[in-house]
């Protein structure tokens, strides 16, 4: 497999504070990798510096083989990001937010591809509405929707179904599994819920005080450990013990 994100040696300190200190993965192509770690533990940052959002204090990272530094307009073309934490404008309809996306990223045919992926995400009724009146699932699969405009290679999803209904996560995991099976996406995952990233990722990265402690396959990890599910994994690596 070819890898699609090559971290080297990654830190990034603010001030005199270290949020991520000298962190090295990889991951490969078709991949659903998660990156997992308690609060703080320097996951945002290392996702803001993939995206090139800030400047690594030193390091390397490489993204289809390619330094960010070098060929960022490149590399971003075909890649996107997705989080329930960041807000599409509330006084734009669902199709106008989908619609200027679509056009700062270039996409040629905007109508057909906003209603390709609108039927795909099953939100099409949705997209007269004003995004200030959507549920947060629907926000979710809005989001989703618009981290897909530009066909990425690469996707960076940050908490994607944190704090939806059991039914909607569900539908949501399902989409992103179609998404990788059918488009063969490489998504690097980060998520507190143990039992969906066991359920949907194929390796997992845990870092914790900006270090990286352990990665392996959920299976691996559970054997490795001697715990019964990746929860108490998580909790072992969080804990020492």
């Amino acid at each position: 497999m070819l890898p699609i994100i090559e971290v080297k040696n990654l830190a990034k300190t603010f001030g005199q504070t270290p949020a991520v200190r000298g962190i090295s993965f990889d991951v490969y192509e078709g991949e659903i990798c998660g990156l997992l770690g308690p609060n703080g533990a320097g996951k945002t940052t290392t996702i803001q510096m993939i995206l090139d959002l800030i400047t690594p204090t030193s390091g390397e990272i490489k993204i289809f083989g390619k330094e960010m530094k070098h060929h960022r307009e490149a590399i971003l073309s075909r890649v996107n990001f997705s989080s329930p934490y960041v807000s599409l404008p509330g006084n734009l309809t669902a199709w106008e937010n989908l619609a200027t996306f679509a056009r700062l990223y270039g996409v040629r045919d905007v109508r057909g591809t906003i209603g390709s992926l609108a039927d795909f995400f099953e939100i099409r009724s949705l997209l007269p509405k004003m995004t200030a009146s959507l549920s947060t699932g629907q926000l979710t699969r809005l989001n989703l929707t618009k981290a897909l405009l530009n066909n990425p290679k690469l996707l960076l999803l940050d908490e994607p179904t944190s704090s939806l209904d059991p039914d909607i996560a569900d539908r949501t995991r399902q989409m992103l599994l179609k998404i990788r099976d059918e488009r063969k996406v490489t998504m690097l995952y980060t998520s507190h819920n143990m039992a969906e990233v066991e359920e949907i990722c194929d390796r997992v990265i845990f870092i914790q005080r900006g270090r990286l402690k352990d990665a392996g396959s959920p299976a691996e990890l559970i054997a490795k450990y001697g715990r019964k599910d990746l929860n108490d994994v998580f909790l072992a690596i969080a804990r020492g013990t």
